[in-house]
């Protein structure tokens, strides 16, 4: 386990690779096996022998074997690698005392420099009229002493109590004292501004509408040069987005946005050239909601192959593991054919948050491991017909809008049926499906492609409806180049009023209908002719979303002494350098929350979080398990070089797909994600301010779910020390800011 070699000891006595068995200073780590597979579970293997090292040829003192498995037990020690003859024998013991003993037939057995003597020779024991055999099996190892120290201390560190052993898991200002810093030092200036720093380049800061971020229609790729089309940007912005993934470009690089150059349409609508700029003091809102990629980040590209090439095969799982795993493999042995694609249809009438639960939902499922696609139709119609038609085209009379809508829906549903052919496993089609005659070419096109769930959102509170409105007006692409802002509302109420005339509730198939749910105080939901496990998780997880906004901060423990020796896993305390962020946090938060009285704190159990958690007063801490980074299993406490040096077959499995690699006896990234999977819900229903004090592995997941990273990166995303990062969560998506408060 240290820095010093550990050599196997071949028959001639000399390591391999030629270090010599005579050095001197070595240790030879000797493992002894008995295996039979007629074991008697009352009969305990024993070993006797040389008083120097086994201690006593008095069979009260025999030292007892462990048992391994069903078929073995076994006995390791540590010899000088000089060391004497040693000779010794097996006896067998009762667990019942007054019984006795059985000595093994023979000879002594007679060990010399790690080689046993009559290796292939087996221990005979004679019990009554029963003859027992046992093959016996021994290794020896060629160790340094300084892998035994490093070993040693790393025992001894993980035997000392933690200090924060007596704090309870629900907690208000209790921790050890720390040791005594400067208190200047931990001090910050009130102007928390200084300490932000840049978010990575793939992260939007800005808002953006969420229609944007959903899939580019495929089947109107060859009607449009969809390379040339970008979106109207600001100066001041440097996003352009990409589908679900973002490609960071100069403004000199993009060209202006002219819908008269892009749209082929049937005389729908005025379409307009000139760009549309708010003179009031909004934020800025990337608009291009029916653009498509100037680009594919190489992380999409590696999964859409992926996805090419697990469809070539019947049996390719979603890339998950745990509940997920089972509930995948279960619905494709036992459930029907169309069971194992799931189409979530939306239905609702626009400013009911469609889009926003569309997203959320998409994020959710691909994080847990399922292949999910979010498919916008509004985004299609805006390619096809462009973005600007009046409330007129969607009157439930105008015989020439309805077909115009119900192509762009066929071409949507054909793409995302094609999808799932090529190995997609959840479709969000994201429409107003307002009519039951919708609904029912919808259903027609997927009889026997997949099941169809219907999750319509209803909401009747007049408050988030205006809010709703004024956002659409804001962001929505169909209002883009409407200068009038006043137009643009009463053009969009219009629009409402044409579908509340013809609106339809559901009432057919399988449904989910939200009411009320989106302030997240109250409403209901009711679903009809739902089973299996993912749409019962669909249920579960839309129960407990919101909209209310609310801060998110995360953030790693303080430094801690194993971050220093360059050590994994263990329950080390921190550092002097954590023990000063701690304070430095606590002052943070007290600035950045000040007005915040129902915040909270939640921390893993090891006690370099919750220490960090300590000197913050006044904020509920709550202790979590889940949160608890990941496990390393035998690697425990180990450095990455020594797991590169005595475990390479390990090192190089976790070097070439971290993503699924599982430590020995440990956990992998997507053991990870599921045991996180409680937490995240938490996180969702959540209204009030909250802070994550926790690990890298664990913040990388939680990270990659508000990022909405394929699960390829997460393993990969930057996490540092001493920063905190805070995800803002509302209506309009999910806004990133950083703070680096020491290095």
């Amino acid at each position: 386990m240290g820095s010093g070699n550990s050599k196997s000891i071949s028959s001639d006595g000399t390591g391999e690779g030629g270090y010599s068995s005579g050095g001197g200073g070595g240790q030879l780590y000797v493992s002894v096996k008995l295996e039979s597979f007629n074991l008697k579970p009352l009969l305990v293997p024993h070993v006797y022998g040389s008083v120097p090292v086994i201690g006593s040829w008095e069979s009260s003192q025999a030292l007892a074997m462990k048992r391994e498995s069903n078929s073995t037990w076994e006995l390791s020690f540590v010899l000088p690698e000089n060391h004497e003859t040693l000779d010794f024998k097996f006896l067998l013991k009762s667990k019942n005392e007054n019984d006795p003993f059985v000595v093994e037939e023979g000879a002594c057995r007679l060990l010399e420099r790690g080689k046993l003597e009559e290796e292939s020779r087996i221990a005979l024991f004679r019990m009554n009229e029963e003859v027992l055999e046992y093959r016996v099996v021994i290794s020896a190892v060629k160790i340094s002493p300084f892998d035994l120290a490093i070993s040693w201390r790393t025992f001894q560190d993980n035997l000392k109590p933690s200090t924060t052993r007596r704090i309870p898991d629900v907690s208000i200002d209790s921790a050890p004292d720390m040791e005594t810093v400067n208190g200047s030092a931990a001090m910050l200036d009130f102007d928390l501004e200084q300490y932000e720093v840049p978010t990575p380049p793939s992260v939007i800061s800005s808002v953006t509408y969420p229609a944007q971020l959903t899939e580019t229609p495929s089947s109107l790729a060859s009607q449009t040069e969809l390379s040339e089309i970008v979106p109207h940007v600001s100066n001041d912005a440097s996003m352009v987005s990409t589908g679900r993934y973002t490609t960071q470009h100069s403004i000199d690089e993009m060209a202006p946005y002219s819908s008269t150059e892009v749209f082929n349409s049937k005389k729908l609508g005025t379409i307009s050239s000139s760009p549309f700029q708010f003179d009031r003091g909004l934020l800025y809102v990337d608009r291009g909601v029916g653009s498509p990629m100037l680009s594919r980040s190489a992380s999409e590209s590696t999964v859409s192959n992926m996805i090419r090439l697990d469809s070539k095969s019947k049996k390719a799982m979603p890339a998950a593991s745990g509940a997920v795993a089972a509930g995948a493999i279960a619905d494709r042995m036992i459930g029907p054919k169309e069971n194992q694609k799931l189409a979530i249809v939306m239905v609702g009438l626009p400013a009911r948050g469609k889009t926003f639960t569309a997203t959320k939902l998409t994020r959710y499922l691909r994080w847990l491991g399922h292949a999910t696609k979010h498919f916008n139709i509004g985004k299609y119609r805006r390619l096809k017909h462009g973005a600007n038609q009046p409330a007129d085209f969607f009157r439930a009379d105008n015989p020439e809008g309805i077909e115009a809508r119900n192509e762009v829906a066929k071409l949507a549903m054909e793409d995302m049926l094609s999808w799932m052919q090529e190995g997609g496993q959840v479709g969000v089609f994201d429409a107003t499906n307002s009519s039951r005659k919708r609904r029912n070419m919808l259903m027609k096109m997927g009889e026997g492609k997949c099941k169809i769930i219907f999750l319509e959102t209803l909401c009747n509170d007049e408050s988030i409806l205006e809010r709703n409105i004024l956002l659409k007006i804001q962001q929505s692409p169909d209002y883009a180049e409407q200068e009038n802002t006043q137009a643009a509302l009463q053009d969009f109420k219009s629009r409402l009023a044409n579908y509340e005339k013809a609106y339809e509730p559901v009432e057919e198939g399988s449904y989910i209908k939200m009411i009320d749910m989106v302030s997240g105080h109250g409403g209901q939901i009711q679903v009809n002719n739902i089973s299996g496990y993912l749409p019962g998780r669909i249920v579960f997880f839309l129960v407990n979303t919101h909209l209310t906004p609310r801060p998110i901060l995360l953030t790693r423990h303080g430094e801690s002494r194993d971050n220093v020796r360059g050590r994994i896993g263990g329950d080390p305390a921190l550092s002097e350098k954590g023990e000063l962020y701690a304070k430095k946090l606590a002052n943070f938060l007290e600035k950045r929350l000040q007005a915040e009285r129902t915040a909270s704190i939640w921390t893993s159990t090891l006690q370099r979080t919750v220490l960090t958690a300590g000197p913050v007063i006044g904020i509920p801490k709550i202790q979590w398990r889940a949160l608890d980074e990941i496990n390393a299993g035998v690697c425990e406490g180990m450095t990455y070089e020594e797991i590169n040096k005595n475990m390479p077959e390990e090192y190089a499995s976790r070097k070439s797909d971290k993503l699924s690699y599982r430590y020995p006896r440990g956990e992998s990234y997507l053991d990870v994600i599921q045991r996180l999977e409680p937490v995240m819900i938490e996180l969702e229903r959540q209204r009030a301010p909250l802070v994550v004090i926790s690990h890298q592995a664990v913040l990388r997941a939680l990270y990659g779910y508000f990022a909405d990273k394929p699960l390829e990166e997460i393993p990969y995303i930057d996490v540092p020390l001493h920063t905190i990062i805070e995800i803002q969560m509302g209506v309009s998506g999910v806004q990133e800011k950083r703070y680096k408060l020491m290095d």
